[in-house]
């Protein structure tokens, strides 16, 4: 990551909201051009993100999975580590959570079933994790190229369960069959109309709280514990790690270890809050847009969560897009959601030496005088 003499607040506030602004003036002129109001598509998306009947709910859902995924490349990347895993490892999740609802419901209580199957999808997560770190750290095999591949590895083997032996009984769609009536995670509104509550509906379920709290734990981890300062040295320096006694390779292979089990959390609220079922492709990409949302984010769990909000509101608002206008397609919103994620990442600190120079004239000006 490029080294700047700008404060935190800076970097980690006001260079990324410039990233996201140009992005949007860039997405502005080329909607322009098609011949659309940017400045109406701007507000169709707001209203189809934040303001339309259940809109929040489902900006929220969507933010859900980004949370996760965006979580797991950050971990991962304290480490120097760059998993491009994340959809190969939430696939493996909802495997381990299908199995275990699939397994136990004829036999156990709903609630039990889920108790039960929402560590296992962050069990198989962290194995389809650590397994790339293990060939990183034992063997030499670079973990880019290990976890492209092993997200092609586990997408055909959720080909092959889902369309054999897993794949429900008389009919023809690669998925298993419903989990049994209540195994599952309860929806947000249902929660709050039985309080007394109105709230229009949404898949929003309690994976949006367990993201939350994923995301205080990340942190907690990486900036309260021996064991992320270890990750985050590991990143900076192998050889302090290796001379205050620790293993570089057994950090790594902890680290995608994590890193795979918060993908494959992301599971949860596909499959345990919507589906009730494990179905084929239903990481749409998430994994990817982590990445994303991770760099936008800073790697700091604060601002996985806002990057999260943001990519959520572009889902749910681009669905409105795509509705509202004939010209305005789903691939005009993936350009926009193409062009944020350049702006955040290729071109992170491309404003950074106008910052520096405007920073340097005016704060460090006033610094000297108010010195003398």
């Amino acid at each position: 990551m490029m080294r700047t003499s700008l404060p935190q607040w800076v970097d980690i506030g006001l260079l990324p909201l410039i990233n996201i602004l140009a992005a949007f003036v860039v997405a502005g002129v080329i909607i322009a051009m098609i011949g659309e109001n940017p400045f109406v598509a701007l507000m169709v998306m707001l209203k189809g993100a934040f303001v339309y009947k259940g809109a929040l709910g489902y900006t929220l859902f969507y933010a859900t999975n980004f949370i996760f995924t965006g979580l797991a490349v950050a971990v991962a990347f304290h480490a120097m580590l760059f998993n491009i895993g994340g959809e190969g490892q939430a696939a493996m999740g909802g495997l381990g959570l299908g199995l275990v609802a699939l397994a136990l419901d004829p036999v156990l209580p709903p609630l039990l079933v889920v108790l039960l199957a929402i560590p296992m999808a962050a069990v198989f997560g962290a194995i389809w994790g650590a397994i790339p770190g293990w060939l990183q750290a034992r063997r030499g095999s670079h973990i880019v190229i290990t976890t492209i591949m092993f997200n092609f590895i586990a997408a055909s083997i959720m080909v092959w369960l889902l369309a054999g032996m897993l794949m429900a009984p008389g009919q023809m769609s690669p998925e298993t069959r419903s989990f049994a009536d209540g195994v599952g995670l309860a929806q947000i509104h249902t929660i709050f109309n039985a309080m007394g509550i109105p709230m229009a509906r949404s898949p929003l379920n309690l994976s949006f709280l367990i993201a939350l709290l994923a995301s205080f734990g990340v942190w907690v981890l990486i900036w309260r514990t021996r064991l992320g300062y270890v990750i985050r040295a590991t990143g900076h320096s192998e050889r302090a790690v290796i001379y205050a006694g620790h293993s570089p390779q057994r950090i790594i292979m902890i680290t995608m270890a994590i890193s795979g089990a918060l993908a494959g959390l992301m599971a949860l609220n596909e499959i345990l809050g919507v589906q009730q079922r494990v179905i084929l492709n239903f990481t749409s990409g998430y994994g990817f847009t982590g990445i994303a949302v991770a760099l936008m984010g800073r790697n700091h769990p604060v601002g996985i969560i806002l990057a999260s909000l943001l990519f959520g509101a572009l889902y749910q608002g681009g669905a409105e897009l795509d509705f509202e206008f004939q010209t305005i397609t789903r691939e005009m919103v993936l350009m926009i959601q193409g062009l944020i994620i350049l702006f955040s990442g290729a071109l992170a600190y491309m404003f950074n030496p106008v910052l520096e120079r405007i920073y340097a004239h005016f704060f460090t000006r006033r610094e000297v005088l108010g010195d003398g």
